[in-house]
This record gives C-alpha cells, structure tokens and sequence, in this order.
C-alpha cells in the first residue's frame, strides 16, 4: 500500500464514524423533513401520500384557496422571529465586545478565571435559569417589588410575557455563544498594529474603524451567525418568558407538530427556517472565502 494510499485509508477510518452519524441523525432525518412538507396532510393527523404544494403556499400565499386559506399571521410570526433573533444577535454582540477586549487585556490568570465564568452557566439546567427570569420579571417579582417600594411607580410594570422578555432570555442565554468566536478574533489580534496606528495620528475612533474591526470581523460573523440561527427556532424560551402572548417560530413548529397535529404545515415551516439558515451559512462561505482570497493576494 502507497504511502497516499494509507493516508486515505487512515483519513476514511478517522471520518467515516462521523460521517454515518450525521447520515443516519441529520441528512436522513431532513430528508423525511422535506417529504413530508410536499404531502397531504392527514384527516386526524399524520399524512396522506399525495404531492401537496399548498403547505408552503399558506405561508407564502401562493396556496389554492379550495383547500387552504392564506393568513398573514404565519409570515407576521416568521417576521418577528427574524426581528427578534436579529436584536439578539445585536444586544449579545453589545456586551460581548467590549467585554471580549478587556478580558484579552488581563493577566493569564484572570483571563482564564473569566473565561470560566463565561462558560459557568453551561454547568446548571436552562429551564432552572428562565424560571429565575420569570421570578425576577413578573410583577411580583424582584424589579417589581423593589420599584414599587421605592415609590419609583406606583402599579407593577409589564416585563414578563412581552417580546423584551423573551429578547433579554435570548441575550442572557446564547452570550457564551457569541463570547467565543470574538474573543478568539480579539485575541489574535496584532497590537502592533494598533500602536502604530495611533503613533501615526490616527484616533481611537478611527483605529477603531480602520484596523481593530477589520480585523475582528470574522469572530463577530462567526459568532452572529451561531447566535442568530438557534434564537430563530428557538422555543424554550419563548415558552417560558413569551407565554401564550409572543408566538414565535418554534412555538408554532412545535404546535403544529403537537397540538394541531398538522405535520406537513409544521415541516414546511421547519424547512423555511432550515432555508434561512442555509442561505446564511452560505453567505458566509462566500464572504469568508473572499476575504481569505484577498488577503493571499496582499501577501
């Protein structure tokens, strides 16, 4: 056997295992994901082996009025996600910035003592860490009661079960995603760079803008992009600090799915997420492609 050969063997041996995981838990469950969104959905739930477009078209508004009715709230609703998962991606990338800067600028040993506190709340239960949440919103709960008794109002304010809610469980839940690829960016920087910059004359707005963000660019699309995608479908959260007011994607996918018992609907809009998903993932393949091409070019 080749030495080429025996590469190939070894690099088939390492992969393979991970490979037929993700056949057999990922592409061959979408799949089914896919077919079923195109049938015909079943009388008293399930699904009849009839090709059936009109599943997509009740979101889109293309369905046949004979057989289904286009309602507006299902591109509301999928709007709103998109709306919401966006100023998550935006309040996690707020704090973490500035946050991922100072901690790169620590001795070793705080670093990685913050590090460690980034990542803490990993080790205890998500559906522990909303109910704290709901404690503290409610109008019983911590701000409430601690308003009201500094006479700063005078009736219990609104904050749980409201878009605001679910935005701060969101920002609270997915900040150690957002953390980590900026951090990594920022900490590869070169403050070389930087010194020189301001030893020209350059500002700190203007380093800012014309090496530090260019260069940290990648963390805060890598990072947007892994907070952005699970915040769309997420419905945890939703369900706990959103309640029964504030319907989002993966409160309807999951109704549909358990409640309605409408497969078909409930897979054409798991498809519709799983779409904007892969037209991001592919957007950033091409920039990042870009990027690297430029930046060999340079050299």
């Amino acid at each position: 056997m080749t030495i080429a050969a025996r590469r190939r063997f070894q690099l088939g041996l390492l992969l393979g295992p991970v490979t037929l995981f993700l056949l057999i838990f990922f592409v061959v469950p979408l799949g089914i994901m896919m077919v079923t969104s195109l049938l015909t959905p079943g009388l008293y739930g399930g699904v009849e082996w009839s090709f059936y477009p009109d599943n997509f078209g009740r979101i889109l508004g293309f369905a046949n009025p004979q057989f289904e009715e286009y309602d507006p709230v299902y591109i509301a609703i999928f709007l709103r996600s998109i709306r919401i998962a966006a100023l998550t991606v935006a309040a996690t990338l707020l704090v973490c910035y500035p946050a991922a800067f100072y901690i790169s600028r620590l001795p070793d040993k705080w670093k990685n003592f913050c590090l460690f506190l980034i990542t803490l709340p990993f080790f205890s239960s998500l559906i522990v860490r909303l109910f704290v949440w709901v404690m503290i919103l409610r109008p019983t709960g911590l701000i409430n009661n601690t308003l009201m008794a500094t006479g700063v109002i005078s009736a219990p304010l609104e904050m749980i079960y409201t878009d605001g809610a679910i935005i701060l469980g969101m920002v609270y839940v997915f900040i150690p995603f957002m953390f980590m690829p900026v951090y990594a960016s920022i900490e590869k920087l070169d403050w070389r760079l930087i010194q020189a910059s301001l030893d020209l004359g350059a500002g700190p707005i203007r380093t800012f803008f014309r090496i530090i963000l260019p260069l940290t660019t990648p963390g805060i699309i890598g990072g947007s992009i892994i907070v952005f995608i699970p915040a769309l479908g997420n419905f945890v959260v939703p369900a706990v600090l959103g309640g029964a007011k504030v319907m989002m994607l993966g409160s309807l996918i999951e109704a549909q799915f358990l409640s309605a018992r409408n497969w078909p609907f409930g897979a054409a809009l798991a498809m519709m997420v799983m779409a904007v998903m892969l037209i991001l993932l592919v957007a950033y393949v091409i920039v990042s492609g870009r990027r690297n091409a430029t930046a060999a070019l340079s050299v």
